[in-house]
Parts: C-alpha cells; structure tokens; sequence
C-alpha cells in the first residue's frame, strides 16, 4: 500500500539527505510522497514507510456502600472450569487406571475425566449467594484470587467485581487484599469506569506508601480522563523514584495531556521520553498528528515534521490507521493543497500512483564494490574477512555504507 500526497510547496526540512528505504519484498508497503508541482521545473519529495495493612474504614464503606442496591439485579451466567486434580498426583492411579483400560471396551465407554465447573456470575451476587459459589469450588487455588483473575481475564461487569470485594471485605473486618484492588481496577480501567477508578486511587493512597509498578500503570490509565488526570503526573514522578517509567507510562501521560488540551506538557514528556532512549509507541505519535489536525501553528508542524523524519532515520514503520492520520494532517493544514491517495507499489518498486521507482535497499554491484572498498579500508585496515563475500551478504552493511558516505 503507498500513500501519495500531492500540494502547492513541499516540506523540505525531511529531505536534507538521500531517502534510503526501498521496496518492501512484503505483499504490505507504505510510502508517503510529497509531490511540488509548480515551479519551473517539477519536482517530487518523498519518504518511504513500511507497514506492517488493614483498610481504612473510608475504603471499606466505600466498597460496601456501593454494592448494596446491586443485589436483585438480574443475569446468566457463563461456565468457567476450575484446576482439576493433578492425574499423577499420590493416589490417582485408579483414576488413571479409569482413563486407561486395558481390557477391550467401546469407545463409548471411554469418558473423560470430570472437571470441576463453576459459574462465572453476571450479575452481582448476595453474601449467601458467594458463599455457595464458594462451597462448589473445589479448586487448589484461593476462590477469591481465582475467581477475580477470571474476571479481570473476561472482562466481567464491574458492578460483578464489586459485588465480590464488598463480601470480601464483610468476611475480613474490611480489609480487601492488594491483589483484589488491582484486578478490580484493572476492570474498571478497561471499561473506563472513572468514578471508580478515582474510588480505588482514594483506598490505595490511604492504605499504601508506593505501589507496584502495575498498579501504578492501571491508576495513571484510567485517570487520565477524569477532571484529577494531572494526578497521572504524579505518579509517573514516583515511578522515576525507582525505575525508569515505561513508554506505554508515557503514552498514556501524553494522551491525557492533549486530551485536556495541554500541548506543552504532552511534548515535554515525548522528549522526556526520547531522552531515555525509548521508543515511543505508534498511538502515541499518533495523538500527536490526530491533535494537530486543522491547527495553523507553524512551530506544532515543524514537530511534526520531525516525528516524520525520526520515523525515517530509525525505519519505525507505522500502520494504516497511523498512516490515515498523517494523510488527515497533511490535507488539513489551513492556506495548504495536499492531496493524499492510497495506491499499491509493484513488485519492480513503482508506484502505481505517481509513477515514481522506490529507491532499493538491495546493493547494486558497484555500490557494494564501494562498501566493500571502504570497509576495507577503513575498518579492517588490510584484513581479509570479507573478501569472500557476496553482495547478499553485503547488504547487511548497507546502514555502514550511509555512515561512511
């Protein structure tokens, strides 16, 4: 797939040097051209893109509190099948007797052993009615870090999970394990529940002096669309008190920065970001040109531009829905004309749309008797490690070539 833009100018600050991606032998190839066609002679510019402690009792009513009017709500229920017992473990060889006969029998006969089954419950469930879920578990694991894994793991209803921790918390005096309160807010971060969130956040802070470091990825999540997203800042501040954050950490500290329409903040932490050497994620650099649509701020396009050139110097590939972004952005600068096409790249390296040959990344022979030379000469001084080589080999040295030149 290639991606043409055609306008009135061009960006000329991507092109200082020779582009040096080439044709894709992939069936899935991106390239964004940008094509000037005014001017005494035509001109065309272009880039190549591939894509492929107890609680407090605040926290414990706050669970309670909020599970009270979900008991008579009704549901199904879906199946879930607890561990079975090991078939090896000491006295089990009659079952495996059992599973195994000897003499000859109909196939028919021959069942499978039973397994414990257990209903993933749809609707939040009364005390009595946990405590029975709980009697006909007959798993080796703890039913109640069981049962919300297999929550967390099937994205049950919130209003489900809520219902357990508050049973959780009447059977313990209020307290309701660490692992429970993530899992619980893992849910309630992927169904962007704010105000529980927010909720949980409130439990941690007064229960906790740190956090691991999933539990500070799930709070700087989910509280990024709430009206405290500036909080998510303070806590990737704590995670740089003992490690360096992560990029999806930043991703999600940038996204909610250009949600609330805060430009500089969402750019400090890219930078921030790049300082460490990390790269950043696709959707990160996308929020950036999705932001940047219709705004007529030469300084945000110059970032952009250089967001397109750190794609190219470091041959990251961005996918179509990334792709589509760039095209937006490019077709809606105020006072511009680009026009942005999807076409397909032949296997020759032509683009159906303009025309225009895609600069190979293979080695032609003299560019490769130039590397060769140069490494020779340059590197191995006089040593003879590559004269038996091939200009297939040679094209693993292709990056040489461009820092020698």
């Amino acid at each position: 797939m290639t991606f043409c833009l055609s306008g009135i100018r061009k960006f000329t600050k991507l092109w200082k040097s020779n582009p040096h991606h080439g044709h894709n032998p992939l069936p899935y190839y991106l390239s964004l051209f940008l094509t000037n066609p005014c001017g005494i002679k035509k001109q065309q510019t272009w880039f190549s893109l591939k894509a492929l402690s107890p609680q407090k009792t605040k926290g414990t009513s706050l669970l309670s509190a909020k599970a009270r009017h979900l008991r008579n709500e009704e549901g199904s229920t879906v199946q879930v099948s607890s561990d079975s017992p090991h078939l090896f473990a000491a006295g089990a060889a009659k079952k495996r007797s059992q599973m195994n006969p000897q003499s000859k029998q109909s196939k028919d006969n021959d069942l499978p052993p039973v397994r414990n089954i257990i209903q993933l419950p749809t609707k939040p469930l009364t005390s009595e009615e946990w405590d029975k879920l709980k009697e006909d578990f007959k798993g080796k694991t703890d039913f109640e870090n069981w049962i919300s894994s297999q929550m967390a793991h099937c994205h049950s209803s919130v209003d489900v999970a809520k219902s357990l921790l508050a049973w959780v918390a009447a059977k313990n005096n209020g307290i309701v394990g660490y692992n429970l309160l993530v899992k619980y807010l893992s849910l309630c971060v992927f169904h962007k529940q704010t105000s529980e969130v927010i909720d949980v956040y409130e439990i941690m802070k007064a229960r906790y002096k740190s956090l691991e470091s999933g539990g500070y990825s799930l709070l700087i999540r989910g509280l990024i669309y709430s009206d405290r997203w500036r909080e998510s800042l303070l806590l990737l501040e704590d995670i740089k008190k003992v490690m360096t954050p992560s990029k999806k950490n930043y991703n999600d500290c940038i996204q909610g920065a250009l949600l609330h329409q805060e430009v500089t903040i969402a750019w400090n932490l890219y930078q921030e970001l790049l300082s460490h050497d990390l790269i950043p994620m696709m959707e990160t650099l996308k929020a950036f040109f999705d932001f940047g649509k219709d705004i007529n701020d030469d300084q945000y396009s110059n970032k952009l531009l250089d967001i397109l050139l750190y794609l190219r110097n470091n041959q990251l590939y961005p996918g179509e829905s990334f792709a589509h972004s760039i095209k937006a952005w490019f077709e809606s600068i105020p006072g511009k004309q680009w026009k942005g096409q999807f076409t397909t790249v032949q296997k020759s390296g032509q683009c159906l749309g303009c025309g225009k040959t895609i600069e190979s990344i293979h080695l032609s022979p003299e560019e490769y008797e130039f590397l060769k030379g140069r490494i020779m000469r340059d590197v191995i001084d006089g040593g003879d490690q590559y004269k038996k080589t091939t200009p297939q080999v040679g094209n693993g040295f292709h990056c040489i070539l461009r820092l020698l030149i």
